[in-house]
């Protein structure tokens, strides 16, 4: 998922009731970002025959006639205060879900905004009641929602096929609260969260963070936390098809575009390769196989990807031990970091959960060099970070007053062991980056807007405090996240000073965050040996 300090905070036209989804792009009006160009508007082309400027002083008089009737034309328009010029009532993204139906390929099309008021999701499906009673679904193998009786098969099928997926796994719920010895009641934020996994989730595997334009890609990061989602709650081959869809796009030199078309063609828009991602896939991989050991004959083969990647990321570490600087999950330029010269703790942070990953998975393979190889590499890594990192806090940036942000999380349970400076650090960034919603931001002193709130860096410092045992600190975020879902009961990307969803629904990566942290809350999630 992108985050360069803001993604998309324009406004565009609701998403209309036949908006498609799956195969074919959802038609928005595509919001202006004035920074960027649009590379899909058509050229101006001189008509065949005609030079440029020819006839210019023929038609002048007309041009100045026809400018002047626009602006008169421009200026009734302003005195009747605009009557006739369409508003834009709703944001692009504003739909408070997406419409399935249980059926291959599980498509999902957003509900537009117009039919969320009084609508809800049938008990453990996709389906839609609408405020009438009628149910919006999309049929078993079909692209398009219909709208139907409540006693149509259709309604029955689609209950059935989504509620025996789930019963397939497991709901994660968090179990009990340890002070008042209550149900937390998050059963329903996570079973929808696993649907719309599965609904992001495309048959190639593509893992997309979200239905709405900008966000319609498959980034490596969110997949690796799709597979690790799909893993702990029981549904393996979900998490194999996305393990699959990485095996296939990664490129030779064990790299990864920064994001992919839902198609698996990488995404040509300029932004460079980000070195993080290696990282998570291999946590990913490693945590899948922790829980679904590889049988023999297992497709996809992923050893091939498992040592592309880590030979990549063994061989980039410079005579400190750190890796080059590069973009992270804020997709920053590494020129606008406090240090510029030397990477991010959110490069440093994954690439060192990837490395001892790697590591075990050569282990138990049996492949006793590349193990070893892969084991120093981490080893001069985790130094580095003691080196550069620890004196200051572990701040994003190894500087003196660096600023904290969510990165912090990256070296701490469940992608590393347990460390009390480390915790200190993390409960430092989660203060500092605290707004008065509840919610924080995604750093301190963060450039975007001030006042909005990210769920994955809130689910983040809650999957940290479920994995390190600090339950009640992950109740408070869970429980934060779950008040602020839309009408429909969806995680969003962000959320606004009045607590209103700011951003698409659902966001897979906070989705997956949310999963595991229900998970950490019952069980331990295993955590990359360092040795």
């Amino acid at each position: 998922m992108a985050m360069a300090d803001e993604r998309d905070t324009t406004v565009a036209a609701p998403v209309s009731a036949d908006a498609v989804s799956g195969a074919t792009a959802v038609k928005t009006v595509p919001p202006r970002v004035p920074t960027e160009s649009a590379p899909d508007s058509p050229l101006r082309r001189v008509p065949s025959g005609r030079r440029p400027g020819r006839h210019r002083g023929r038609h002048k008089g007309t041009r100045t006639f026809r400018r002047t009737g626009a602006l008169l034309l421009v200026a009734a328009l302003i005195a009747t205060g605009g009557a006739t010029a369409p508003e834009r009532t709703e944001p692009g993204w504003a739909s408070p879900g997406l419409i399935g139906g249980g059926g291959w390929p599980f498509t999902g099309v957003p509900l537009p905004p117009e039919q969320a008021d009084g609508a809800s999701y049938l008990p453990d499906s996709s389906a839609v009641r609408l405020p009438d009673g009628r149910i919006r679904l999309i049929p078993s193998g079909g692209e398009r929602p219909v709208t139907v009786e409540a006693d149509d098969p259709r309604v029955r099928h689609a209950i059935h096929s989504d509620s025996a997926w789930l019963s397939q796994g497991t709901i994660p719920t968090g179990g009990l609260d340890p002070v008042t010895g209550t149900d937390p009641g998050y059963r329903d934020m996570s079973a929808r969260a696993l649907l719309d996994l599965r609904l992001l989730t495309r048959p190639n595997g593509a893992s997309l963070a979200s239905w709405y334009s900008k966000w319609r890609y498959a980034w490596p990061r969110d997949s690796a936390f799709a597979v690790a989602a799909f893993t702990v709650t029981g549904h393996p081959a979900e998490a194999r098809r996305v393990l699959g869809f990485l095996s296939r796009v990664q490129n030779d030199d064990g790299m990864w575009a920064a994001r992919y078309h839902a198609n698996g063609t990488a995404v040509t828009d300029g932004r460079a390769a980000q070195l993080d991602s290696l990282g998570w896939v291999l946590w990913a991989t490693w945590f899948h196989q922790q829980h679904h050991p590889p049988a023999d004959g297992e497709v996809p083969d992923l050893w091939p990807m498992v040592r592309r990647a880590a030979d990549h990321l063994a061989l980039s570490l410079d005579a400190e031990g750190l890796p080059p600087a590069s973009s992270d999950y804020w997709e920053r330029d590494p020129r606008h970091e406090q240090d510029p010269r030397r990477p991010t703790l959110g490069v440093v942070g994954p690439v060192l959960a990837g490395l001892r990953s790697a590591a075990d998975l050569a282990e138990r393979r049996g492949e006793g060099g590349k193990a070893a190889e892969w084991r120093r590499a981490a080893r001069r890594l985790s130094a580095a970070v003691d080196r550069q990192f620890a004196p200051y806090g572990y701040p994003r940036s190894p500087v003196p007053g660096g600023l904290m942000d969510t990165s912090v999380t990256f070296i701490a349970p469940p992608f590393a062991a347990a460390d009390p400076a480390v915790t200190s650090a993390v409960i430092d960034a989660a203060r500092k980056q605290a707004l008065p919603n509840g919610g924080v931001l995604p750093g301190e002193r963060w450039s975007g807007s001030p006042d909005v709130a990210w769920t994955p860096e809130v689910a983040m410092f809650g999957l940290t405090a479920a994995a390190s045992g600090r339950t009640g600190d992950a109740l408070s975020r869970l429980s934060w996240l779950s008040a602020h879902r839309t009408s429909l009961g969806v995680l969003p990307e962000k959320v606004g000073p009045a607590g209103r969803p700011a951003g698409p629904a659902p966001l897979g990566w906070t989705a997956a965050l949310v999963l595991l942290s229900l998970s950490a809350l019952e069980d331990p999630l295993p955590v990359p040996p360092a040795d």
